[in-house]
């Protein structure tokens, strides 16, 4: 099955020169299916290009999708058109009374400062605490993972030495979880942070586990057991360039950043990089939206809130 999006979003013509079935919502319409209902909170500067990273991978699953995208009117984009906000996103206070399958964060380039320094952080934690009850599993990248973690669970970020830029490698610790089903015991994962979460905080929540972690990255993959919550500290939606893009960026912006690791040939910035986690970002975000969505969701919201209602009483 196709995803379902407004057929004006600049996505939709990408992924069909991609051969990716892309439904607009005219022809969906049609369709006497139960769609997953999956909202994605873009934080990134760069909107369309996250907009397309992430549409591409969920436009794997067999499931049809109606995605919807929304952004924190509480800060200024600088880097999308406010015509395209207004267009093809939604604010909080539009979607606050409705339920969605699925959830992601994405992540930010705020690292640097303290959550509460954030502009937009008592938005976004509104956001957090409205998912609790109206969304069944959320999915976090990287600065959102780091995010979610504090407001949930008050879980610091630590600063690192320097930038944590490259592609490396990381091995599955939770054999056993579905959401690692159909991985090789060792993958690759593009990490882009300043800061890290501590393997240590996270072992006070009984609830949480560790599915995957390396050695240069620290924890990679961590979700609670119900699977409600995921936190991914990588970039598995990253595109084969997006790593080079940034490092050009940093370079013209005068930060004289490292070259990303194990990611151009011979470390060269002038050669093609290498695409390595293609088939560990599929199968990732397919295993999220069968395991920890589509078997797990409830099909009629109201009776779900009624039962969780009654068995909190």
């Amino acid at each position: 099955m196709p995803i379902k999006i407004d057929r004006g979003l600049p996505a939709v013509e990408i992924l069909r020169t991609e051969n990716i079935f892309v439904m607009d919502d005219n022809r969906a319409q049609h369709q006497d299916i139960r769609p997953m209902n999956i909202l994605i909170l873009n934080l990134m500067p760069q909107k369309i290009v996250t907009e397309t990273q992430l549409l591409r991978l969920l436009a794997n699953t067999p499931l049809q999708l109606e995605v919807e995208f929304l952004h924190m009117v509480s800060h200024q984009s600088k880097n999308t058109r406010t015509d395209h906000l207004e267009t093809f996103y939604k604010t909080f206070d539009q979607i606050k009374g409705r339920y969605f399958d699925g959830l992601i964060v994405t992540g930010a380039p705020v690292e640097n400062l303290s959550f509460e320094e954030v502009d937009y952080w008592s938005e976004l934690q509104r956001v957090f605490e409205w998912s609790k009850s109206h969304v069944y599993s959320t999915l976090h990248i990287c600065w959102g993972a780091q995010a979610g973690l504090y407001a949930r669970y008050g879980v610091q970020k630590h600063s690192k030495s320097r930038k944590l830029s490259g592609v490396y490698q990381q091995e599955v610790v939770k054999t056993d979880s579905p959401l690692m089903r159909g991985f090789d015991d060792v993958f690759s994962a593009p990490h882009s942070r300043y800061t890290e979460v501590l393997a240590e905080d996270i072992a006070q929540f009984s609830n949480l586990e560790i599915l995957s972690d390396g050695q240069d990255v620290g924890l990679s993959i961590v979700a609670s057991k119900d699977m409600r919550e995921v936190y991914s500290f990588g970039h598995l939606e990253y595109d084969r360039d997006t790593l080079k893009k940034e490092y050009e960026r940093d370079l013209l912006a005068g930060k004289a950043p490292h070259v990303p690791e194990h990611y151009f040939r011979q470390d060269d910035p002038t050669t093609r990089p290498a695409l390595s986690w293609n088939l560990a970002a599929a199968q990732f975000f397919n295993n999220w939206i069968n395991y920890a969505v589509y078997q797990e969701t409830p099909y009629d919201w109201e009776t779900f809130e009624q039962s969780a209602f009654s068995a909190s009483l």
